[in-house]
């Protein structure tokens, strides 16, 4: 475990000196096309501005507007849902309701592709997501914050909470859940999803099974970010593209394999025994042992 895990706060490296970077932290900007020129994450007022963390060694994406840094991702999407020499654009956090015109969520990105004449001849949804943190960041986020020239080797490795990636919950409480609401309306109407991700999260997930570009309905913008050391600053780079159909994708995301029944049966052997053994009463004599009946 690091000593501190904050690795960029406000878009950059917390050891980042340079006038832009003690800018963005004085006045709480986000450097990535966040809605508003401020970091507007958690709190509008009091925004938690910590855009990575670290996981060990490497790092993990935890705000999902720092995908857009120079809006990489609409561009990669793009080459996934049109043609080459499309006339396009995106369109953000756009509603999407159900036949019954009941909410699914808003969609964090839609792109449309256009005529000459602004009419609209296909769309496709891009989803962003980020990773989980178990527990607390804002504290360390805070105490940095109150000096950062003097804090940016702080040691927090003692305190209790110290934040770490959650992939499991991200993907089954946030990603699962958004590709069979918003993704299957898309898939229903015969419109291709992106989603974007580190490929540490994307790391977590089973084995997806590949078809080709032509064949796919549901593509993975796998994306890391790359240390530039001269500007002391990172970089999103698309790593890799995953091309999948939407429910052999799903169907493996949400089905896990299954272990060996025989090492879970011992499982609750051993746990049955020690149950027993903590319980058990002493040896008593019974009614028959008086009545002899």
């Amino acid at each position: 475990m690091r000593k501190q895990p904050l690795a960029e706060v406000f878009g950059f490296p917390i050891n980042n000196f340079s006038e832009d970077a003690q800018r963005h932290r004085r006045l709480r900007l986000c450097p990535y096309n966040n809605k508003v020129p401020s970091c507007t994450k958690d709190k509008a007022n009091s925004p938690l501005g910590v855009c990575t963390v670290f996981d060990n060694n490497q790092l993990a994406i935890t705000c999902p507007v720092r995908f857009r840094q120079d809006w990489k991702i609409a561009e990669d999407a793009a080459k996934f849902f049109f043609p080459v020499n499309t006339n396009w654009t995106s369109l953000t956090e756009v509603r999407l309701k159900d036949q019954n015109g009941k909410s699914a969520g808003n969609i964090d990105l839609v792109l449309v592709a256009y005529d000459d004449n602004g009419r609209i001849l296909d769309f496709g949804a891009l989803e962003i997501q980020a990773v989980y943190i178990s527990g607390n960041v804002r504290n360390p986020f805070e105490h940095y914050m109150k000096d950062p020239d003097n804090r940016s080797d702080f040691d927090w490795s003692k305190n209790p909470l110290y934040p770490n990636p959650d992939y499991l919950s991200s993907s089954r409480k946030r990603l699962v859940p958004q590709l069979i609401f918003k993704g299957g309306i898309f898939s229903a109407w015969g419109k291709k999803t992106a989603v974007s991700l580190h490929k540490n999260f994307f790391n977590t997930l089973p084995d997806l099974p590949e078809v080709s570009p032509e064949m796919a309905t549901l593509a993975w913008l796998i994306y890391d970010l790359s240390y530039n050391e001269e500007q002391n600053r990172y970089f999103l780079k698309l790593e890799r593209t995953i091309y999948t159909q939407f429910h052999p994708a799903l169907d493996k995301v949400i089905n896990p394999e299954a272990g060996q029944v025989d090492d879970f049966l011992n499982l609750l052997q051993d746990k049955l025994d020690e149950k027993l053994e903590d319980n058990n009463p002493p040896d008593a004599p019974s009614l028959t042992d008086f009545t002899g009946s």
